[in-house]
């Protein structure tokens, strides 16, 4: 079946971010989702925009959180003076970061089988299945699934997305 495949790729690619990106003892998850991404160190764009959106907080807090989270490397395939312009326009970037937040714990095995997830931002992201692949919004790819932290859950994608303009 072709979701019993994801899910298995999927977890290969998540056994590559999981021993860096989650902190375990006896079982429990003990970092929250800000915590989790720093050990990671490929998501610094990503918190030095929730540090300038006002975000870091709201990470931190109670949760759960579900997280798509784009990596360095997605935030460095933007446009070139981007993330800058962003990063001068916390309001906006606010937006940016809601948008790939959603409430509630969503582990991979549930993404599979929605056709879209609705954001804390307030817009809903369209997931689809592309080969073997998940995808949002017919632009990120999500690459590895399933990083546990102590308020929700992190799904690495390779692309930021957009919220959708009025």
């Amino acid at each position: 079946m072709i979701t019993s495949r994801i899910l298995a790729t999927a977890a290969v690619a998540a056994l590559a971010f999981a021993a860096p990106l989650s902190a375990q003892e006896s079982g429990t998850v003990q970092n929250n989702i800000v915590e989790t991404a720093a050990a990671a160190g490929s998501f610094t764009t990503l918190l030095a925009a929730a540090e300038a959106a006002g975000l870091v907080e709201v990470l931190q807090g109670e949760g759960p959180f579900t997280v798509f989270a784009p990596t360095d490397d997605a935030f460095a395939a933007l446009p070139e003076g981007t993330v800058e312009a962003l990063l001068a326009d916390p309001d906006a970037l606010r937006e940016i970061l809601l948008y790939h937040v959603v409430a509630g714990t969503v582990l991979s095995g549930d993404v599979v089988g929605l056709s879209s997830a609705e954001t804390v931002q307030g817009s809903s992201i369209a997931i689809s299945i592309e080969g073997e692949s998940v995808v949002l919004n017919g632009a990120a790819t999500v690459v590895a699934v399933d990083v546990e932290a102590s308020n929700g859950v992190i799904h690495v994608i390779d692309a930021v997305i957009l919220p959708p303009t009025n």
